[in-house]
């Protein structure tokens, strides 16, 4: 029998997937590779073992260990994470000047690519929007202090300006791009391929809104030989157990922190919070406290859920076992349903 052919999975669509492989692009069933964990299906940027040439019709044989994720959890009530992107190098963030920038939802998204592995990238889309200098260096002021050590860059893809920085600053490696809809994430693909690869849509005037225009996760190559992983518009960004990501987004608080009195303080009422001293002394704006406090309940939220359903699988399997024990061991004594009882 032939090997397997290792490839790469360029995009997945209602159970099939598009691998690029040696011997070129490979149409695949992922039937003997979907688990019961949500978190374990094939998603765009994996690497995989499909049927070689002859096979008919071909399937995903194994899905090879992933070197990080980006994972976010799903609108579901049933605590599920939903895998955006994986293998990747860089988390670009695209959010776009058209409408008021929403600070909170950048701390989102960096708390979810810190988590992922992934180094984040901040790209401010359609600066062309903001023509006054003084108020566009407020705009990246702003972002900057609310993203520390990360990249922060100024956008228009459509007339090219700032595309080359960021080709520069992803390397050659993976990245995954992600937004809301309508942040201008199909524009900013096509000048990083350099030709139109996707499709693009204007805003609605009334809220500056977009109409996901990209409906699947799509993995492009670039000019300078790394890729793009292109994604839908996300209306949620939910955290998914990214307590370290959290923390490194907000680290100006965990320095502050160490003087504490208290070495739980919850940063709200207790004497002696250094944290608190920080934002009355200026130093640290309520603004930040209040997004970390939110994120930190969130993701604690999240957790409890996530660590229940765990618990109540655990439990279930283990009722599952000691049935099936206690069904073996009634069989050995002849007394299974399937075996008439020892006559007394």
């Amino acid at each position: 029998m032939q090997s397997l052919l290792p490839g790469r999975v360029v995009r997945v669509d209602r159970g099939m997937c598009d691998v690029v492989t040696e011997a070129g692009v490979v149409r695949a069933d992922t039937e003997f590779v979907v688990p019961r964990d949500p978190m374990k299906v094939v998603c765009t940027g994996d690497w995989v073992a499909v049927d070689p040439a002859g096979s008919d019709p071909r399937y995903v044989r194994t899905l090879l260990p992933r070197r990080t994720a980006f994972v976010r959890s799903t609108s579901s009530k049933r605590s599920e994470g939903q895998i955006l992107a994986a293998n990747v190098d860089h988390a670009v963030v695209a959010m776009s000047l058209a409408v008021d920038l929403d600070l909170g939802r950048v701390e989102r998204f960096l708390a979810l690519a810190w988590e992922s592995g992934a180094q984040p990238v901040v790209v401010l889309t359609k600066a062309d929007l903001v023509p006054d200098p003084v108020t566009l260096s407020h705009l990246v002021e702003d972002v900057v202090a609310s993203a520390p050590g990360v990249p922060v860059l100024t956008v228009c893809a459509r007339e090219g300006e700032g595309v080359q920085e960021l080709a520069a600053l992803i390397g050659r490696g993976t990245s995954v791009l992600l937004g809301a809809s309508g942040a201008g994430k199909s524009t900013l693909a096509n000048a990083l391929v350099g030709d139109d690869v996707m499709d693009v849509q204007a805003t609605r005037d009334m809220d500056g809104k977009g109409r996901h225009t990209t409906t699947t996760r799509n993995l492009l190559p670039l000019p300078d030989g790394g890729v793009l992983i292109d994604t839908p518009g996300l209306r949620g960004v939910g955290l998914w157990d990214a307590g370290g990501g959290v923390g490194q987004v907000f680290s100006e608080i965990a320095e502050f922190a160490r003087d504490c009195r208290f070495h739980d303080c919850a940063h709200d009422a207790e004497p002696g919070c250094a944290v608190r001293a920080a934002v009355d002394e200026g130093e640290l704006p309520l603004r930040r406290l209040e997004s970390y406090r939110k994120l930190v309940r969130e993701n604690q939220r999240i957790v409890a859920k996530s660590d229940a359903r765990v618990r109540a699988g655990v439990r279930q399997d283990w009722k599952r076992r000691q049935a099936e024990g206690r069904a073996a061991g009634e069989a050995k004594r002849g007394r299974g349903p399937w075996w008439p009882a020892p006559p007394r």
